[in-house]
């Protein structure tokens, strides 16, 4: 089952999406630490302004599905598990090895499959 959605085009959709929130998303973080923001603030700015750009994108384009209350609160239900996933490892690297990019790259892949499967099997269904 997890391989036969993974291979489908809406994922492709979905991932095109991802793609575009997490420029967003990295963009801002690091536009932010380049300012003097602490890493995990500056990795909390930048999941919410993706986070934004991301929920109107797959509403309308991957998932084709009109809001409603209930769609918004699952997807804020999926999108605190993939924040907490983020911050975790945004932490992790910038005490490892000082570079809190290196957390936020290695979250992306996590993130994205989680939010996949959520988002076609519970959120937008």
């Amino acid at each position: 089952m997890l391989k036969r959605a993974l291979l489908q085009p809406q994922f492709l959709l979905f991932v095109a999406g991802g793609l575009l929130c997490a420029l967003i998303d990295i963009g801002l973080m690091q536009l932010l630490i380049g300012g003097g923001a602490a890493p995990v603030a500056a990795a909390s700015a930048g999941f919410v302004a993706g986070l934004v750009v991301n929920y109107a994108f797959h509403a309308k384009v991957t998932f084709k599905q009109l809001s409603s209350s209930t769609t918004v609160a699952r997807y804020l239900c999926v999108v605190a598990a993939n924040y907490l996933i983020t911050v975790a490892l945004v932490a992790l690297a910038q005490s490892l090895l000082g570079w809190a990019l290196a957390g936020k790259l290695a979250s992306l892949p996590l993130v994205a499959v989680n939010g996949y499967l959520l988002s076609k099997y519970w959120v937008f269904k």
